[in-house]
């Protein structure tokens, strides 16, 4: 019996399956239109005669709707026999802004079938799909989350026309490596864990969960198709060339962002330093002229007054008040000052 899958391309040159343009390449074609299908069932939990059947893909690529969104969006957009169109997107890097991106494109894909002179009555369910190379709810530990629109007080469902799914890449590699998954008998296990097998960022390769999917791959027919057009793909130069061009704008802007991040908190401390350092200034000056008015009322103080408010250094302006206050005399602090 066969065992193993045959690869053209060793697993360190595999391309990582969360780098958008590689995702898309697998999961949103239409000869690839099969491994969507069961991926699409595996996140929602559908089955028997509720499971889809069938996608038809859409043409999603635009570049960045909003200022500061300037790679370009490699979603996956498609309508299910059911008629419920379904947006993928697979964020390699953290944009801090997730869940409200994520109402925002999932506002876009409810209205997008939405055309002059149709009724409200006829737009269908709409639901939202982000795999995330990072982590975003503190409040699980579950890799995914679902949700939809619950009444407040007895939990009733508003409405099956918004639906969102969070799958978070961290917390199913730290399940993996905990030996708490199972994809021999969790679907959404399985497949998540093939997108998890490569790490580009991290310059690793998970070899056992190949392994334990390239077994499973044996008896699951779809997920030995998955394999083989991974490989395929990774062996196609045109399409290496494509997804290393878009590794490198990923990793760059990454790289550009943590820059700006880091500038921005150095000025932030530079801030903080030189408003301290303002604020002993000012409080060297105030006492001063306090000790002053105190000590010689009935003299003019304007003129010191300018001539302390001219003074930016601080340890000059601490030792003139030492000083101002040993004078014995109004002729001795003008002196000084």
């Amino acid at each position: 019996m066969e065992t193993k899958l045959l690869r053209r391309v060793s697993l360190h040159r595999l391309m990582d399956l969360k780098v958008d343009y590689a995702f898309k390449q697998l999961f949103g074609t239409e000869k690839n239109k099969a491994i969507t299908v069961v991926f699409l069932n595996a996140i929602l939990r559908r089955s028997g005669r509720d499971s889809i059947q069938d996608v038809s893909f859409k043409n999603n690529e635009n570049s960045g709707e909003y200022e500061g969104d300037k790679q370009s969006r490699l979603d996956i957009l498609a309508l299910t026999n059911n008629q419920e169109w379904v947006n993928i997107e697979i964020q390699f890097t953290n944009q801090y802004d997730m869940i409200k991106r994520s109402l925002y494109y999932w506002a876009g894909i409810y209205r997008y079938p939405m055309k002059k002179g149709m009724g409200y009555r006829q737009l269908t369910p709409a639901i939202a799909i982000t795999i995330m190379n990072f982590s975003l709810f503190d409040q699980t530990d579950r890799f995914h989350t679902s949700y939809h629109l619950y009444e407040d007080t007895e939990q009733f469902k508003l409405t099956d026309m918004m639906e969102f799914h969070f799958l978070e890449m961290p917390k199913l590699m730290s399940k993996w490596k905990a030996n708490k998954l199972d994809p021999w008998n969790d679907a959404l296990a399985r497949w998540m864990l093939l997108l998890g097998i490569v790490d580009h960022r991290q310059g690793h390769v998970y070899e056992d969960i190949y392994q334990e999917l390239e077994e499973i791959a044996m008896k699951d027919d779809v997920l030995k198709t998955a394999f083989q057009g991974w490989d395929q793909l990774s062996a196609t130069e045109e399409e290496v060339l494509a997804y290393e061009a878009r590794l490198k704008q990923v990793l760059d802007e990454e790289a550009a962002k943590r820059e700006a991040e880091l500038r921005e908190q150095e000025a932030l401390q530079k801030g903080l330093e030189q408003g301290k350092r303002e604020g002993e200034r000012e409080r060297l000056i105030r006492s001063t002229v306090n000790f002053l008015e105190a000590r010689f009322p009935e003299e003019d103080k304007g003129t010191i007054l300018e001539r302390l408010n001219a003074m930016t250094d601080i340890e000059e302006l601490d030792q003139r008040q030492k000083e101002v206050f040993r004078a014995e005399s109004w002729a001795e602090v003008k002196r000084i000052l």
